[in-house]
This record gives structure tokens, sequence and C-alpha cells, in this order.
């Protein structure tokens, strides 16, 4: 045990080549590997490194930034150099290094502002685990933003990464001194801020101006690469969100057998809205996945699994798990498990559990008027129905399933009625 403790204070050597060159057939792509001159986590003396370690503490891993060259495919012009974001990381924007920045503390960054790039139109805060969301957010400011998204699940987001698009003020950041943090992002800090976060000595504070023009790059194409294990590559094209405004959403309606099925209930202005977002933060999530959202806010998220009825179960008691948590956190302090255990000991009141457990039960985890949102078409209506039966009012999905008309359906026999957008537009993250 002592050893893997070891490894994970531990910064791997890094023997990847400082340049990197890719060519497209006659089109060239350069490279140069990114590093920092920060000081050493044991010594304190100034070293300088690429990343701490890959995926895990055993695995070199190096981040390289793209410095020359443009490539052009099919009439399809991919972003070009000098447009970097988390690769273009310099030492001054790490205004705390805290310990040395590794793989994934940098791919949640990165997928943050996948996601915050779509949600650039009032203050909003991501917050990533394990390269997934465990909670986004609208707010009125970017506290809100921040607290709302905390209490979507506070207890994945111990550890997590959390990213906001406007000025961290310093009411966020005592909220985020208050709990544990491997990274804190944002385009600027406000005064007095920085001295809260930095509290915690081993928190990254970086300070990504580009945040605030992320608008831009909803738009640029770049190269996505998957390795095989024989040491072969996958290349694709980065996808494109189709869906900017409730405009680009298409009619639910199909022909079955000669029959045509129509939804029977338009969305609300409400209900566009939290479509509009929870299409956007599926920008971000690893598929399978359905996830729940409500009033700007994720509520359950459901992320890679093999089935979409299962991942919509697993996204229900997700909720309802974190909404016990949240209420019982708001009341008296301490996480939903914690006083579960000191109910246990005879130290804190069953009876007082139960009531949560109640509350929970009657408000269906609150998901009752909450959006449900599918990175991909129901194969069959069963996924829909364990959404409606916890009090759904709306979906949004691709469409394009040969029981779409079960789907259709489900959604018009539903006492109230509800509502369905399709997108036309599958978003496979993986």
């Amino acid at each position: 045990m002592s050893d893997i403790k070891k490894m994970y204070k531990t910064i791997m050597a890094d023997n990847f080549p400082p340049e990197m060159t890719i060519m497209f057939g006659s089109q060239t792509l350069k490279y140069r590997k990114r590093t920092w001159k920060l000081a050493d986590d044991a010594t304190g003396d100034l070293i300088e490194k690429g990343l701490r370690y890959g995926e895990n503490p055993d695995q070199q891993s190096a981040m390289y930034q793209l410095v020359n060259g443009n490539l052009e495919l099919a009439g399809v012009r991919f972003i070009e150099p000098g447009n970097g974001l988390v690769s273009s990381i310099t030492e001054e924007q790490m205004v705390q290094a805290g310990k040395h920045p590794g793989k994934t503390n940098l791919t949640d960054l990165d997928n943050a502002l996948n996601i915050l790039k779509y949600l650039m139109d009032r203050p909003a805060a991501a917050i990533m685990k394990h390269n997934n969301p465990c909670g986004a957010a609208y707010g009125k400011t970017v506290f809100d933003a921040y607290d709302r998204a905390n209490m979507a699940d506070r207890i994945a987001a111990f550890g997590g990464c959390l990213v906001v698009n406007r000025a961290m003020d310093k009411q966020a950041a005592e909220l985020a001194n208050s709990n544990y943090l491997e990274v804190v992002a944002a385009p600027d800090y406000e005064e007095g801020s920085v001295a809260i976060l930095a509290k915690r000595k081993n928190l990254r504070i970086i300070k990504l101006e580009k945040i605030a023009d992320l608008t831009k790059y909803r738009d640029m194409s770049f190269v996505e690469f998957r390795a095989l294990t024989d040491g072969g590559l996958i290349v694709q094209q980065s996808q494109k969100n189709a869906i900017r405004t409730k405009a680009d959403f298409q009619e639910a309606k199909t022909t079955y057998k000669g029959t045509e099925y129509t939804i029977e209930r338009k969305p609300t202005d409400k209900e566009y809205n939290d479509m509009l977002f929870g299409w956007n933060v599926e920008q971000g999530i690893t598929s399978n996945s359905v996830i729940y959202v409500m009033d700007g806010v994720t509520v359950g998220i459901g992320t890679g699994e093999q089935d979409r009825v299962g991942v919509a179960e697993i996204a229900i008691y997700k909720a309802y798990t974190k909404y016990a948590d949240a209420l019982c956190y708001r009341k008296y302090g301490v996480p939903y498990k914690t006083y579960e255990l000191e109910a246990e000991q005879g130290k804190r009141d069953k009876g007082a559990l139960k009531e949560i457990d109640e509350q929970t039960k009657k408000d269906k985890g609150g998901l009752i008027g909450s959006t449900m949102v599918s990175d991909a078409f129901f194969p069959f209506r069963d996924g829909v129905d364990v959404g409606i039966k916890e009090g759904i009012t709306a979906i949004v999905q691709p469409g394009g399933s040969d029981r779409d008309h079960e789907v259709i359906l489900a959604c018009n026999e539903a006492n109230p009625k509800i509502t369905m957008v399709f997108t036309g537009q599958r978003v496979f993250k993986h």
C-alpha cells in the first residue's frame, strides 16, 4: 500500500519527444509538447515537466499543442494554430499549480469547456469527474451556478474539476474552499477570490482568459484520435452540435405502416429552455447516456451504459440518491450516508432519516417536471416509460428508431401528455 501511495505523489518520467508531426496525405500538422516550470511536490525545487502521469500513476503521458499547419478535408477547414485552450496553458495561467497536473485533470477541464461553449449566454458552471459532468447548471451569478451544480451531486463532485464561464467571485471561492476539488478554472478572478482558493494548497487554480470567448469554438472542427490495441489508429472529425435554438428542433413524428404518428402536446417555453440546456450538456457525456434536467440544472445523469432503458433507470436512481443527500446536508450539515451510519450507531434520530426518505419518494428525487434527454434514439418505449413514471414532462432525443411510433404513443397516452422533440442528430461520445 505504501508503494501505491508513493506512486500518486511521484511525477512520472517523460520520454515522449518534444515535437510530433502528423501527415494527412500531403498536409502536415506540427505539434509541440507542453511543459511547465513548476515546484516539485517533495523538494520544492523548480522543475520543468509535462504531465504528472497518465490515466493511472504508472503510465507516462504527454500533451501536445498544435503549433503549425492547417488541415482541410472535403471542404472542411479544421482548427488552426493560435486557438489553444487547455493545450496552451502557461505557468502564469497556473495561478497555483498545486500538485503537478495529470492527464485527467486537463481532460476534465477540456470536456468542461466542451459543454460550457454552448452555455455562454449566462453564468454557468460544470463540475467534472472522469471526463463526465457530476453537475452542470445555469445561475443568476457564478456562485448561484456553482451552488446549483454542486448540490446536483455533492457526492460525485468530491475531488472534481470546477469550471465557470464568468469571473470567479469571492462567494463562489468560499464555497469551493469548503469542498474538496482538484482543479478550479475561470476566465478571471475577482479581487480576494484567489487568496480564498489558495488555502487549499494542492488545488490547481487556472486562469484561462479564452473561456470568455468560448462561443467561437462551437464551429471549429478538429481531428479526434483513438488508439487501438494493435497500435493502429482510428481518426474522425469532431462533431458539431446541430441544435443552437429551439427552431432547430424537429417535430416528433413518424409514419408506420401507412399511419402517421405525431406528438400531440407542443413544448412550453420553459420546456424548450430545458431541452436546449440538456442537449448542450449531452455534448460532453459518455454514451450510452440519459440525463434529466430541470430549470437549467442537471437532476440525474446516467453515463456509459450498454442499454438505454438501463441507463435511464440508473439516472433515476442517482437522482433519488443525490436528492436525499441534498435534503440531509441542507438540514443537518452532513451527508446522507454519514447520517445513516450515525443513526445505526444510535448517535442520531432514525425518524429524521425516515422523513428524508419519505420526502425524497414524494418528490420523486426532484424529477417531477423534468426533461429527459437521450443521446440516441429509444429502440423501445420502455426507456421513456421509466421517465414518464417519475413525472417527466418533456423528452429530447434524436429520433430515427423503427419504433418511434411506440415512443410517440407512450407520450400521447401519458396522463398528463408528454411533449417530445427530435434533434435529427445522434451524439455518441466514447
